[in-house]
């Protein structure tokens, strides 16, 4: 038990530094462990920070080349379709949402909303989904105990990954629109699909009207090819079984004028593999369904890891796995069963998303998801799938029963502010942000594939023809320094009617790592999450950007890739780091004196919630209605919330004992 309160920083910048105080209670599945030094053979702590590593492949005899040479021209053909540098975002399972989004719309989580915004001044935007296997049994209710926005049903867990019913209310979404005010965030909701014959319509109701134009997209059904082995449907359930449930739930959407933008914004089908896309698309679902579907979707991981999570499926051994994720042939593998659909999607005018993947279903891998290997295959599995027309890609969020979180808040709260634990693959979503940028105009050409090693994979990103960017990737994990490659770029020249525009000097960010094995504390840039219970969502660290002069005489510019690493090279002055968004972040101010308190006029907390008072403000402490916790929550949400003059005003106004 501990006492924090939430603020933005810009709104109290230059105000005296005085906080409120909330007490924290742990929530179901949630429950508090301390850290411990043992070795991981013994560990039993939850699997979000599990100490086990994996030593790195051996190096492959013979090396690959360690010199590639590139000659970047313009207009290239093979470029892929325009890209939107938020291209990689988030897929947060609707059961842990309150761990990572925020407690209810008053309370959000702050590190959560630093780490949008590291994306977000980079891309311009972030596209997060809400959902997964808990969405399917999820049922809206008008209130909930306590002010809570959701509460598990533990005795009713199902499916594999033993999921458990939820039932949550509006307050969620508000929650969702509140952050969008902050970030400039996109949404996905899905609607319930377990029953059928009577489809619970008010999340996308809800969606609709309170996140407006932040709503991106309503899924309908989530891997609705695996609910005949889930038990959810009969044996016989088919692709065609699926597209006459998506019509009646289509016909049921219809009836109601508070879903007339929702009932356009669905994103089918969601297969995850049992079915292919294309057994779907040959319903003719996409002719049918046109003016409906505004997404086309497919969830995906390489592997599984269910049986050594819950018995059941084949037993893998990690080890062996491991050098399979330190090759572009992983990348290639998820990509290829799904060229056509890329392709057909661009016939019907439709964007395909990867709207769910990691590196592993049930939860991933100790020694695999979660250490710096995971962030260069996370780099080039989303690069690769902008290069072949994908519109996107969602690495998934589950919470701390699992090894893979792009990041996870903290099973209880800790002395420090400083504690969330950021994951591998959020390093890539970091990196693809910055190299495609916020123009919404980035190109994506997989370049040297015909004579590359599978160990060094290497794209360039165009915008109006021009080569702007190169991501160069190097797999090889070899601390001394023998395998780093070089990589020797010529721009334009060599190509009838291309005059060679070599620049002066190119600019380089590295992603960096002692090894591919190395868990945390991986540097982009000379700046770092940190460890496990390091981060609140802010880079830390000086800022390095190399400088590398290019020989124009030999008209070439020569780029060193560590090993392991990567390397942002852009081929102009103009960076993007900045270019997406204001740089902003929020602070988190904690307090460990209880006796620290504040008070506000009750007439004035009536109405402070920003809905007149109609959405429920519990306290956070379990079973209580002390007025003054509710007080101080309210005061730190609304800060949260509202960033408005009025929303200083009472700050002001509020009385602090000191």
């Amino acid at each position: 038990m501990g006492n924090i309160a939430l603020f933005p920083l810009f709104l109290f910048h230059g105000l005296l530094g005085i906080s409120a105080a909330v007490t924290i209670y742990y929530v179901p599945g949630q429950n508090p462990f301390s850290t411990t030094s043992a070795d991981a053979s013994s560990y039993t702590g939850a699997a979000a920070y599990n100490p086990t590593t994996i030593d790195p492949p051996a190096l492959p005899d013979p090396l690959p080349s360690l010199s590639l040479d590139f000659n970047i021209q313009s207009n290239p053909t093979g470029l892929s379709i325009t890209q939107s540098g938020a291209f990689m975002g988030f897929s947060v399972e609707m059961s842990v949402a309150n761990q990572i989004l925020g407690k209810n719309s008053s309370i959000l989580q702050v590190p959560f909303l630093n780490l949008l915004a590291t994306i977000a001044q980079r891309a311009g935007a972030v596209r997060v989904r809400v959902g997964g296997n808990s969405q399917d049994t999820a049922s809206e209710v008008a209130t909930l105990d306590d002010g809570k926005v959701l509460e598990k049903d533990l005795s009713g867990v199902t499916n594999p990954t033993e999921t458990p019913p939820l039932v949550f209310t509006p307050d969620l979404l508000y929650m969702m629109r509140n952050i969008s005010d902050f970030v400039n965030v996109r949404w996905f909701v899905g609607i319930p699909f377990n029953d059928s014959s009577n489809f619970r319509l008010e999340i996308a109701q809800s969606a609709q009207e309170i996140l407006g134009d932040y709503l991106m997209g309503v899924q309908a059904g989530n891997e609705p090819d695996l609910y005949a082995a889930h038990g959810h449907r009969s044996s016989s359930y088919s692709q065609y079984d699926y597209v006459g449930e998506l019509g009646s739930l289509i016909d049921d959407m219809s009836q109601y004028s508070n879903l007339s933008i929702a009932q356009n914004l669905l994103l089918i089908p969601s297969v995850s593999g049992t079915w292919t896309p294309e057994e779907v698309w040959d319903t003719g679902v996409m002719d049918t369904y046109s003016s409906n579907i505004a997404w086309m979707s497919v969830e995906h991981y390489p592997t599984d890891n269910c049986y050594a999570q819950f018995g059941t499926g084949t037993p893998r051994n990690a080890t062996e796995l491991w050098p399979t994720y330190l090759m572009h042939s992983s990348a290639q593998s998820l990509v290829q069963p799904y060229l056509n659909s890329t392709s057909y999607a661009q016939t019907k005018g439709k964007p395909f998303i990867m709207f769910e993947t990691n590196t592993a279903s049930c939860g991933g891998f100790p020694g695999i998801s979660d250490v710096f290997g995971a962030a260069l295959w996370g780099l080039d599995y989303g690069l690769l799938m902008a290069a072949s027309n994908f519109s996107g890609g969602m690495f998934h969020v589950g919470g701390e029963s699992v090894y893979y979180n792009p990041f996870i808040s903290p099973p209880t709260n800790q002395s420090s502010y400083r504690e969330w634990t950021v994951g591998p693959v959020f390093y890539s979503s970091l990196v693809i942000a910055e190299a495609l940028g916020p123009s919404n105009q980035s190109q994506v050409l997989e370049v040297g594939a015909e004579n590359q090693s599978t160990y060094t994979p290497n794209y360039v990103i165009y915008e109006n023809g021009q080569p702007v960017r190169m991501v160069l990737i190097n797999f090889l994990s070899d601390s001394s320094g023998n395998s780093n490659y070089t990589a020797n770029i010529a721009i334009g020249g060599g190509q009838t009617g291309q005059s060679n525009t070599t620049p002066s000097q190119v600019t380089v960010k590295y992603l960096t790592a002692s090894s591919v094995s190395q868990k945390g504390d991986y540097s982009w840039a000379g700046q770092t999450f940190g460890g496990n219970f390091d981060s609140d969502g802010r880079l830390e660290g000086t800022e390095s950007i190399q400088t590398i002069p290019c020989d124009q005489s030999a008209q070439v510019c020569s780029v060193s890739v560590p090993a392991p690493g990567a390397a942002l090279v852009f081929l102009t002055n103009e960076l993007t780091e900045t270019e997406g968004a204001p740089s902003t972040t929020f602070a988190t101010t904690t307090v460990t004196n209880t006796g620290n308190t504040a008070t506000v006029d009750a007439s004035v907390l009536a109405t402070s919630n920003g809905r007149n008072g109609n959405s429920p403000l519990g306290s956070s402490s379990k079973g209580s209605a002390n007025g003054g916790v509710v007080f101080r929550e309210s005061i730190a949400g609304l800060l949260l919330r509202v960033g408005s003059i009025g929303a200083l005003g009472l700050f002001l106004r509020a009385v602090f004992v000191l």
